[in-house]
């Protein structure tokens, strides 16, 4: 039966999902003085249909929810965005198989990393690989018997092939390079393989050609040495390819097509994206578009025209398909299930009770063991990185926010120059230690979003085999370069690195699960360290700094801020001289105290003689005591 067919009690269990979200992500919370809703969740509208006619076609995406990616499927007009796997795990990158019956998958249930197949008819899945390796981003041979995949081998993303039929068969190696090599997507004709490469020194668009050997079935199709290309996508013809790039300096970030019938000519720009999927007939895509912390769903035609007004979605997309999909009525018990199987909150304020502080402002906390200059944030807050902290150490096998370059900054305390007015000063921000960095433990990415640069940042994971995090796809961003004495580079901010080996987690995706939002460089960031603002998180509590800092601190105090330095091991520097200073008579000791005895000194007596002749009847004299000389101690005169 197809899609739009479908009869109500679907459309129901839809309604009742949402419902179910809405209520489970609700937490009672006890009576405060100003209660904040910082647990709001974020409802999926449905968007308004410009010139939008999508038929049968069925949508599926992965998107991220709780930290955990689950797959999907969605129809504007005939179903609500609807979970149809669900579980303490991720299932990601979606592929349409040539019929239409099945959806290729990636998923690390199993505990490690491999290719599934989804039977859209009775909703059972079914593992094709096996590896402790990472296995990920099938795509389908166009006869529907061979997936090619990326693979992490020899500290390194390649390309393999492998049987749908005879999985045990041993894989086709499509791919041997230094290079990260990876999403791979199979053309339409059989013989062409498309996909991303960092062998020219940043990520572009490459095109292996299967009648060839050797370096020569390769082609560069993108060659931006200034641009990140990502998740490129067939048309169902063949004709066209399409493909995300994300510019560093020039050109326009959003979705590209190239086309077959004219490779020498450069791709053209359609619309912003940071992924995209094709109709049937190859005249319509949908686009997923990023903003920092929110990603949305839309659709364009090959011109470049807009068919449909973003829909916000409710977390980080991790792959997309579009196809005129059958499906059954009613819904495989598996999809049923995974339908209401709403996830629960992730955590929910605990109010410490304060009743000295004045005019019902709040407070902020410690967050018991972490290393820190003030380790406290906003009572408010406190519960969700605690609950962050112990999915980092799940996620990455080991507590990397144990050490915080800051959290909590007290507003009599000056942060580095153009920060004045940032987030640590309210208590709702986080910055994780920067030396992580240089010890190679930390990377970030970049992402220029409108006018300003954004960055997400992966951390390495403990364990190196395969059981925890994914490999990093793309090069990261070197913001030391800047320092190499090369003018470009300098005046650029940095430039790529080589892409890392080994496992990581992307901690960007997670922080904002747990509402946590990343903030944006300052304007001078590619000459100013300090401003890149690569490691800071903000719960903002949907409110703007000035509202955040009145949760904290009296009116009066914003207004006339009085700044000390911060704390040093070191000696300070001499006292500053009072504006007015006020006479004494006597002055003070300064430096090293030494006694001081005053010029003048009393003595009493200077010398008494005291001759006695005492003259008796007998004539007997007394002997006259000898003089004596008593010194008076010398006394100071106030």
């Amino acid at each position: 039966m197809r899609l739009n067919f479908f009869p109500a009690p679907v459309k129901l269990i839809s309604a009742l999902l949402f419902s179910l979200m809405f209520f489970g992500c609700s937490q009672p919370v006890e009576e405060t003085p100003a209660p904040v809703d910082t647990l709001a969740p974020v409802f999926t509208e449905a968007p308004v249909v410009i010139e939008f006619d999508s038929g049968d076609h069925l949508m599926f995406l992965s998107i991220e929810e709780n930290g955990y990616a689950h797959l999907f499927a969605y129809h504007p007009t005939d179903l609500p965005l609807t979970r149809i796997t669900s579980g303490e795990w991720s299932d990601t990158d979606p592929a349409l198989s040539p019929d239409r019956a099945q959806v290729a998958f990636a998923s690390d249930r199993s505990g490690f990393w491999d290719l599934y197949v989804l039977n859209l008819q009775n909703g059972e899945a079914r593992q094709i690989t096996n590896t402790p390796e990472y296995d990920a981003a099938p795509s389908w041979s166009p006869d529907g018997k061979w997936l090619v995949f990326e693979t992490y081998t020899n500290d390194n993303l390649e390309i393999s092939i492998v049987s749908v039929e005879d999985p045990a068969q041993p894989h086709v190696s499509l791919t041997e390079n230094p290079a990260s090599d990876h999403s791979p997507v199979w053309a339409p004709d059989g013989r062409h393989v498309a996909f991303i490469s960092t062998r020219s020194g940043n990520s572009d668009v490459w095109l292996a050609n299967l009648d060839l050997t050797g370096e020569d079935r390769y082609q560069n199709l993108s060659n931006t040495a200034l641009a990140s290309e990502n998740h490129p996508a067939w048309s169902y013809d063949g004709a066209q390819l399409l493909w995300a790039s994300t510019s560093q300096s020039a050109g326009f970030s959003g979705l590209y097509i190239w086309r077959a019938s004219e490779p020498s000519r450069p791709a053209y720009w359609i619309g912003d994206g940071i992924w995209g999927a094709w109709n049937e007939f190859a005249d319509k895509v949908i686009a997923v578009t990023n903003s920092p912390n929110q990603q949305y769903l839309t659709s364009y035609d090959v011109n470049g025209k807009l068919l449909l007004s973003p829909m916000p979605l409710i977390g980080t997309v991790r792959g997309l398909a579009w196809g005129a999909v059958e499906i059954p009525n009613p819904f495989p018990d598996a999809f049923a299930r995974a339908a209401v199987d709403s996830p629960p909150a992730l955590w929910s304020p605990v109010i410490t009770p304060a009743p000295d502080i004045p005019n019902q402002r709040w407070q902020v906390v410690p967050i018991e063991n972490v290393q820190a200059p003030y380790a406290q944030l906003h009572d408010l807050v406190d519960e969700s990185f605690n609950a962050l902290r112990n999915r980092i150490i799940i996620e990455a096998g080991w507590d990397a926010l144990a050490s915080l370059e800051n959290a909590f900054v007290p507003f009599t305390t000056n942060l580095e120059p153009g920060l004045e007015e940032d987030w640590l000063y309210t208590g709702r921000a986080f910055q994780i230690n920067t030396l992580m960095s240089d010890a190679g433990w930390l990377v970030a990415m970049r992402e220029d979003i409108g006018a300003q640069t954004y960055w997400r940042i992966y951390i390495r994971c403990f364990k190196q085999d395969g059981s925890l995090g994914e490999p990093i796809h793309n090069a990261p961003w070197n913001l030391s370069a800047r320092y190499e004495l090369d003018p470009r580079t300098y005046e650029q901010g940095g430039e790529y690195a080589p892409v890392p080996p080994g496992y990581w987690i992307d901690i960007t995706a997670l922080t904002n699960a747990y509402g946590w939002e990343r903030l944006p460089a300052l304007p001078n960031w590619r000459t100013y360290y300090a401003g890149a603002r690569f490691t800071e998180f903000a719960l903002t509590g949907s409110m703007d700094w000035y509202s955040a800092m009145r949760e904290l601190y009296p009116l009066e105090a914003l207004m006339t801020p009085t700044r000390v330095l911060p704390p040093t091991i070191t000696p300070s520097r001499t006292p500053t001289i009072t504006p007015t200073p006020k006479l004494s008579r006597t002055p003070r000791p300064t430096g090293t105290p030494t006694v001081t005895f005053t010029p003048t000194i009393t003595r009493t007596p200077t010398v008494t003689l005291t001759p006695t002749v005492t003259s008796t009847p007998t004539s007997t004299a007394t002997e006259t005591p000898t003089p004596t000389l008593t010194p008076t101690p010398p006394t100071f005169i106030p």
